[in-house]
């Protein structure tokens, strides 16, 4: 078991969820006060995602993302950002029997600078990279693209920037990719993961696999763990007593339990009294940058 746990709360995602509850935040002021209250309920560390405010839909405009994280940081609230630069990855085929041309209006293709233009503007704390493609949604022709290329020139820039990335891992074959990374002097220690089970077509969230994806990781590395829907919290037990950390948020869940609704502070106070209830020690901001070796944004 961890002996010391950190909490990351992801506030928001980019799903479509912002129609199935009131409570996931849209606006950049709703996000950052989400984000705020998670924090002040226990989360070490917010993984923020931004959506456009008219649409509710995921969005990866920098402007965006420099109001919410400017709200963030001149609180009084201290917490670690994580960004989001998993956007600008979404590859929509036509139809079955004609993939070409690409479905244009659901297509969002970016380079790999472009992709991490918000990264370089505000100088995050860690932002995420997705190590590898995957299709990512039942049904449709929708297809995650992370390609080796791409993620090479990320981790480099994000290396240069000073950014400590977290590498996002959704499958077994992912996890070679993050090992060529580290082969080739791309991720600086320590290494960051996050193992991301259940997503459809990812990695199934049973106990046998999570543990071979446990077994699979890096000498050294400081991992957390997730699941979804009502896996969410027992993923938090899980987690711990295979030496990692924890994910809740309203991007992964939006129920509390079955019919109620959650909001991010009501998720986060549920994983604090489960880790409180395993005799878990569960550290704040200050100790999470010492042990990821993290350089205060402000």
């Amino acid at each position: 078991m961890n002996p010391e746990i950190f909490l990351t709360c992801a506030v928001t995602g980019a799903g479509d969820t912002a129609d199935k509850s009131e409570h996931v935040p849209v606006t950049p002021e709703e996000i950052a006060t989400s984000a705020i209250d998670a924090a002040r309920a226990g989360a070490a560390i917010v993984h923020i995602h931004v959506r456009d405010p008219k649409t509710g839909k995921g969005s990866r405009d920098p402007e965006l993302f420099r109001e919410t994280v400017d709200r963030i940081r001149s609180s009084d609230t201290d917490v670690v950002i994580n960004l989001t630069a998993g956007m600008g990855g979404d590859l929509v085929f036509g139809s079955t029997e004609s993939p070409l041309p690409l479905n244009d209006r659901d297509t969002d293709m970016a380079g790999a600078m472009e992709r991490l233009a918000h990264v370089s503007n505000l100088l995050p704390e860690i932002c995420t990279l997705d190590c590898g493609s995957m299709n990512f949604i039942a049904g449709g022709d929708y297809v995650m693209v992370n390609t080796p290329d791409t993620l090479r020139a990320m981790a480099a820039h994000v290396q240069s920037l000073g950014v400590r990335p977290e590498l996002e891992v959704f499958d077994f074959g992912q996890m070679v990719m993050v090992r060529d990374l580290i082969r080739e002097g791309l991720i600086d220690d320590p290494v960051m993961i996050q193992l991301c089970m259940g997503i459809p077509y990812g990695a199934p969230n049973d106990a046998n696999t999570f543990m071979a994806m446990v077994n699979a990781l890096p000498d050294g590395c400081v991992f957390s763990a997730f699941s979804i829907g009502a896996m969410q919290i027992p993923f938090v037990a899980m987690a711990v007593l295979a030496g990692g950390n924890v994910r809740v948020g309203l991007e992964d869940n939006i129920y509390l339990s079955k019919g109620l609704k959650a909001c991010n502070a009501d998720l986060v106070e549920r994983a604090v009294t489960l880790l409180a209830n395993m005799n878990a020690n569960v550290i704040g901001p200050e100790q999470v940058r010492r042990k990821l070796k993290l350089s205060r944004r402000v």
